[in-house]
């Protein structure tokens, strides 16, 4: 029996995946919403594993994944509510992008007319129109990345686990599917995506993931992720001001500060603090003692790249 939180989310519950000694991803504990969720982190982190592991490709060595509340020991019923687009490349010879997608919802179980208009639905959906009736060999990397994205979403599932999906893409065409996703997302569906642009995983996730040596070392909403790494990471503060030098001085003073940078030409002072609120309230109290004319007040790395890279910097990334 599924509960109603169970048949809306994406569960891992205590899932550990070895490659004999070699260990994929260990005590994995998630419940994923719908929305889009960012999965980042370093090559070899396990990202790919647990995608795989999501849409039954392998199984678990231990603990229970479920896929609203469809469990990977149920592929029919999974396959048709999950869209998976690899990062390699896996097309039969010969064939054309409009061949790839018919032949593979003919499989699903759609008659002929239902996966011809499926499939040019799906193709006019990542902007393969022109190219379709070509032979997928002849294809760019960035053209078969949306091909294999087509392919994804042609079934209509309710996941759609994509695996560097923006790989390849050039500009236009990367915001394009960034938009595809956030449609898709708006309409209700899981958008699972794993990506090594980390900006634009920052700007398309309603959540993120971050994982690494197999381990999820955090989760949650991008600042929510930063608030948890705060006392291992201090947060990064950058002010502009025109006497950077008096006011490294003062900050030096508290003790939650752990570093006080003057930025190149003097521009202003990158702080690193252990606790931001207090940062600002001191810093209010400095200016109105020394008259320092502060330009702007902004988070240094209230963003995924840089949790990314406190993430890969941290004692193997094990928080």
């Amino acid at each position: 029996m599924t509960t109603d939180t169970t048949a809306s989310r994406v569960h891992f519950e205590n899932v550990s995946k070895f490659y004999g000694d070699v260990l994929g991803v260990n005590r994995v504990n998630l419940s994923i919403p719908p929305g889009i969720t960012g999965l980042v982190g370093p090559n070899g982190s396990g990202k790919t594993t647990l995608m795989n592991m999501m849409v039954g490709l392998i199984q678990p060595s231990r603990g229970r994944i479920s896929v609203l509340g469809i469990t990977p020991g149920q592929p029919e019923e999974l396959f048709r509510k999950v869209g998976y687009a690899s990062q390699y490349d896996a097309f039969p010879p010969g064939l054309t992008g409009y061949q790839f997608i018919e032949s593979y919802l003919r499989v699903h179980g759609f008659s002929a007319r239902e996966a011809e208009a499926m499939a040019w639905k799906a193709i006019e959906r990542v902007g393969l129109v022109e190219p379709a009736k070509r032979k997928v060999a002849g294809y760019s990397k960035g053209m078969r990345q949306r091909i294999r994205l087509a392919q994804a979403l042609a079934h209509e599932p309710a996941v759609m686990v994509l695996d560097e999906p923006l790989n390849g893409l050039d500009p236009m065409a990367r915001a394009e599917a960034i938009d595809l996703f956030r449609e898709l997302a708006d309409g209700g569906l899981h958008v699972i995506v794993s990506s090594h642009i980390l900006h634009e995983v920052d700007l398309i996730s309603d959540q993120v993931v971050l994982i690494n040596g197999g381990y999820i070392v955090a989760e949650g909403d991008i600042g929510d992720v930063r608030d948890e790494m705060e006392e291992e990471h201090p947060v990064q503060v950058l002010v502009r001001c025109d006497r950077p030098s008096l006011l490294a001085s003062k900050v030096f003073e508290q003790d939650h500060v752990v570093e006080a940078r003057i930025l190149d030409k003097g521009q202003g002072l990158l702080v690193r603090t252990r606790d931001a609120d207090k940062f600002h309230l001191v810093l209010n109290d400095i200016v109105m003692e020394t008259g320092i004319a502060v330009e702007a007040v902004a988070p240094a790395d209230a963003d995924v790249n840089a949790v990314y890279q406190y993430l890969i910097g941290s004692n193997g990334g094990k928080l």
